[in-house]
Formats: C-alpha cells, sequence, structure tokens
C-alpha cells in the first residue's frame, strides 16, 4: 500500500514539472502551440531548401543584370547614332555655309573683272 501512495505521488510530480496551475485544474493536460508543420522537415532538408533558394535567386539576379546591360547597350548605341547625325548634320550646314562664302567671293571677284574690262 504504501508503493501505491508513492507511486501516485510521484506521477504529479512529473506532470507539474511546470509548476502549479493558477486555477487550480491540475488534473488538465498541459496545453502547447497549435503548429501544424513544426517538426516535419528535417534540418538538412530545410537547408538544402535554402541553398536552392539561393541558387534560384543568383540566377534570377544574374538574367536581371544581363537583360538591363543589353538594354543599356541599346540606349548608348542609339544615343552614339543620333550624335553621329547630329555632327554629320552640323558638318553639312558648315560646308554649305563655306560654298556659300566662297560662291559670294567669286561673284563679287567676277563684277571686279567685269568693271575692268568695260
Amino acid at each position: 500500500m504504501s508503493t501505491a501512495v508513492a507511486d501516485a505521488a510521484s506521477q504529479p510530480a512529473e506532470k507539474s514539472a511546470y509548476g502549479m496551475r493558477k486555477n487550480g485544474k491540475q488534473w488538465h493536460a498541459l496545453k502547447s502551440a497549435f503548429r501544424p508543420k513544426a517538426g516535419n522537415d528535417t534540418y538538412e532538408k530545410r537547408n538544402a531548401e535554402r541553398v536552392a533558394m539561393n541558387v534560384v535567386k543568383a540566377k534570377e539576379k544574374e538574367m536581371k543584370e544581363e537583360k538591363e546591360a543589353e538594354r543599356q547597350r541599346r540606349i548608348t548605341a542609339l544615343k552614339d547614332k543620333r550624335a553621329a547625325k547630329e555632327e554629320k548634320a552640323r558638318y553639312e550646314k558648315l560646308a554649305e555655309t563655306m560654298h556659300r562664302k566662297r560662291v559670294e567671293r567669286l561673284k563679287r571677284k567676277e563684277k571686279r573683272n567685269k568693271m575692268i574690262k568695260s
């Protein structure tokens, strides 16, 4: 009989490892947080998924950088083309001006020659 009492006394001690409840309902089981996915995956599996995700993100970043580099290359090519066109137009205008000045000079010379001959 004394062993049965000792066993009964040891069981509540194991249950109440956290201490006595405030409300006095020590016979109820202790509740824990509801986490349905906790403990399903091993650490190695989570770590492998993390590594795979990092690889995917690195690849995406590389692809975005390549796309941006291609875009910047096209923009610079377009700017260079426009600058060359503008420079060409400026030179043509300058050549036209020079030609006009030369023609005017020749006309004046012809007028002088005409005046001398007459």
